[in-house]
């Protein structure tokens, strides 16, 4: 089979440079492969600068794919900066006194604080028509292509996102749950969270809110002021807290989801690290896990991750550059 790249008929949404350094500015594109292909997008905005991909570097990850039979991924936001999305190392903290410095929530605070949990709701929900409004790039549409080819055996997320979903990817584990669904506290009841924007608009009908910038994960930068009479949604059947359902810092991702990855791993004969540090220790394990199984692994992230010392392969490109260029 060719390589999706060179299936790939490019419509450009904006311009962009033809050099090989200015491919690596921020652009946006968005492509279309096929009739029975869903388009998808390129958005470098939040993608550090790094260089091209040497063609020794796409060899050696074209052989490590060839001789894997039943290949682990891992993904991570590295893998969705390119479709527009920031993570927590590209996003700077708000400057001026009027503008609030705005960490990662922390799971124990959002549970005893209702006061934490407003804040938290008012940024997810001005986030959430952008959020949730970005599509799949190539990388995401390039591993549901191994998917249906039989190459990848599981892949392991730790973004929220939906965009693998999105892009048709079904042998997966959301490492770190979805924004795409909200969860009570009290009896775990589930609810999309798209149910819940209108829900959230009849609880404030005159509330509006103009973000400072957008962040990671639904969230923007919002100053106090701005959340004051905010409403924040509860569960229709008990009455109790909701929380997007994801894994907040400080929260442990479930044993279940631990327990299943595991065993994905022990019936897999390799491990690829897209888009990913593994500074959490959360996917880190599973890297760990397998050097211990004498399972090659590979990475492919733009600068270093803590793995580095236990990969066969390293390669410090951006996975929408790489990952297409790979024949199944």
């Amino acid at each position: 089979m060719v390589s999706i790249a060179t299936k790939m008929r490019s419509i450009f949404c904006k311009n962009a440079g033809t050099s090989a350094r200015a491919a690596l500015a921020p652009t946006w594109k968005c492509y279309a492969t096929s009739s029975a292909n869903p388009a998808f997008v390129e958005d470098l905005n939040f993608v550090p600068p790094t260089d091209i991909a040497s063609s020794d570097d796409i060899q050696k990850l074209q052989d490590f794919v060839h001789h894997s039979k039943r290949l682990l991924v891992i993904t991570g936001a590295g893998l969705s900066t390119e479709s527009g999305l920031p993570d927590y190392r590209s996003v700077k903290s708000p400057s001026g006194k009027d503008r609030p410095v705005i960490g990662p929530v922390m799971y124990q605070d959002f549970v005893k604080s209702a006061h934490i949990r407003q804040g938290n709701w008012a940024r997810n929900y001005v986030g959430w028509p952008r959020f949730s409004s970005h599509v799949p790039n190539v990388s995401h549409q390039t591993l549901v292509q191994w998917e249906r080819l039989g190459k990848l055996h599981w892949l392991v997320t730790q973004n929220v996102d939906d965009l693998h979903r999105k892009a048709g990817s079904k042998k997966m584990t959301e490492l770190h749950g979805s924004a795409f669904r909200a969860v009570c506290l009290s009896c775990k009841h589930v609810v999309p969270r798209s149910e819940l924007q209108q829900v959230i608009l009849d609880m404030n009908p005159h509330w509006e809110a103009v973000p400072f910038e957008i962040r990671p994960d639904a969230d923007v930068a919002l100053t106090p002021e701005q959340i004051g009479g905010f409403r924040a949604p509860s569960c229709r059947k008990c009455g109790g807290p909701l929380k997007p359902d994801m894994v907040y810092f400080g929260e442990s991702v479930p044993k279940d989801t631990v327990e299943l990855v595991c065993h994905k791993l022990e019936e897999s004969d390799s491990v690829l690290v897209a888009g990913s540090s593994l500074q959490v220790y959360s996917a880190y394990r599973f890297a760990l896990a397998a050097h211990k199984q004498n399972k090659p692994v590979a990475i492919l992230n733009i600068g270093p991750t803590r793995a580095d010392r236990l990969a066969a392969l390293k390669i410090n490109s951006r996975c929408g550059e790489v990952l297409p260029q790979i024949n199944i």
